[in-house]
């Protein structure tokens, strides 16, 4: 499955999941977020992503360029419930 088939299954499981005021909810907030201009600021697809030091799951702070000496790096996010 590539990524944007796994992007529209996470889209299309969401639909089914959230009622129609929190889909809507979320609708505007995107829509919110793109008129302000934040998206001239956002990283493109290509983009490094500067060097940062994180809390990880456990509270304890990690440091990007520690991790990539180890190897190639993957950051996920999670903004968690609406």
């Amino acid at each position: 499955m590539s990524l944007a088939e796994k992007l529209q299954s996470i889209r299309e499981g969401a639909k089914q999941r959230l009622g129609a005021d929190d889909l809507r909810q979320m609708a505007q907030a995107t829509a919110e977020l793109r008129q302000s201009g934040i998206m001239a600021g956002a990283l493109k697809a290509g983009d490094q992503l500067p060097p940062f030091v994180l809390p990880n799951q456990d509270g304890q702070m990690v440091d990007s360029r520690r991790l990539l000496a180890a190897g190639p790096l993957v950051l996920t996010l999670y903004r968690g419930a609406w």
